[in-house]
């Protein structure tokens, strides 16, 4: 596959053993001659965002920020430019009491910026990044996907579409807890019924 960019996302607390990055190792394979963007976000955290983040993304003059303001600021453009440059996205979700990594979370939180990778417009909210396919691995003991406890992968979905991101295929391990082996036979069946 040339000319064909993918970016992968790790979010796992586990840097070995975890069932989420096998499962985007797997992914990635399939897109063997993708130039590959690697973002772990376990081993190479992001600051959460704070009041100084805040007050870039509500208008204030490039001449009025500190220097913390625009190294958060560079940052959240490298992170939005490694999205851009993507034509697949391999998130790895780990599902925690029911929901996304913080890790995760401080990633959504500074990609997700208005006039960027989306808009408000008098016929609601736009997303501004499209044309690209989301594979999402989630791993989780016992709280199956799109379940009623479930507000992981729902959230997740959510937010990429709202930044225009909306061809999104789940790969789900989601029964861990309760019968591994099945589980992850089960998840990587869906791995290879991926096309490529």
């Amino acid at each position: 596959m040339t000319d064909h960019t993918l970016l992968r996302i790790d979010s796992s607390a586990r840097l070995e053993n975890s069932i989420s990055r096998d499962l985007v190792d797997e992914i990635a394979n399939k897109f063997a001659d993708a130039t590959v963007i690697t973002r772990d976000l376990a081993r190479d955290p992001l600051p959460q965002i704070d009041e100084g983040f805040v007050t870039i993304t509500k208008g204030a003059a490039a001449e009025d920020l500190s220097q913390s303001q625009r190294d958060m600021l560079a940052l959240s453009d490298t992170l939005i430019d490694e999205l851009k440059a993507a034509d697949t996205i391999v998130i790895g979700l780990p599902v925690y009491n029911f929901g996304v990594p913080s890790g995760l979370k401080a990633w959504i939180d500074l990609v997700a910026r208005a006039g960027v990778t989306f808009s408000y417009t008098e016929q609601g909210p736009k997303g501004m990044l499209t044309g690209k396919r989301v594979i999402i691995a989630m791993a989780s003991g016992g709280t199956e996907a799109n379940s009623a406890i479930d507000f992981a992968t729902p959230y997740l979905r959510h937010v990429l579409g709202f930044m225009g991101l909306t061809e999104v295929e789940l790969v789900h391990a989601d029964r861990l807890a309760i019968d591994a082996e099945a589980t992850v036979a089960s998840a990587r069946a869906q791995v290879a019924a991926l096309a490529a």
